[in-house]
């Protein structure tokens, strides 16, 4: 996906690990969104469906998305916001490039569940959290980018008005 190079910020909203469940704090977090990037665990192809709906989506498989229609999403994708390079993995373990040296400037991921954003070797690490149904007593978590230009930010939000 190429974004504008212009000078409007674009808004990319982050969700992961939603299991088949899209909820409608989610769906409000997502509205005005320029892009959707999922990172994995989607659970449902109606999610999908859902998410295309309201922006542009890249998603990725997770280690649960093992149904039939999952077969087409990718392990992993590179894309392109603005002038922003951006790596979409679910498992950060398996993280198979070297970042910086493939100009790579966020990776998204999911699969631990743990919202989190990280900087590291100039290299914006970030995990939006799960979206969908309640793990231990991690919260309900979703995150953003705000490309502007070559800038990048990042946030995660606690759906439930947490930390």
């Amino acid at each position: 996906m190429s974004g504008d190079t212009g000078s409007a910020d674009l808004r990319v909203g982050l969700v992961s690990d939603t299991h088949g469940l899209l909820r409608p704090e989610v769906r409000a977090f997502l509205a005005g969104c320029d892009y959707i990037v999922h990172g994995g665990d989607v659970g449902a192809a109606g999610i999908l469906e859902q998410l295309v709906a309201m922006a542009p989506l890249i998603a990725v498989r997770g280690n649960n998305d093992t149904q039939p229609w999952a077969a087409r999403l990718r392990e992993t994708e590179l894309i392109r916001v603005g002038n922003v390079f951006v790596y979409v993995i679910h498992d950060l373990a398996r993280l198979d490039i070297e970042p910086g040296a493939a100009g790579v400037r966020v990776i998204v991921s999911g699969h631990s569940h743990k919202p989190q954003v990280r900087e590291r070797d100039g290299v914006l690490y970030v995990n939006p959290g799960s979206c969908g149904p309640r793990r231990f007593k991690l919260p309900i978590s979703v995150g953003e980018l705000i490309v502007s230009g070559s800038g990048v930010a990042a946030r995660t939000v606690d759906l439930e008005g947490g930390a």
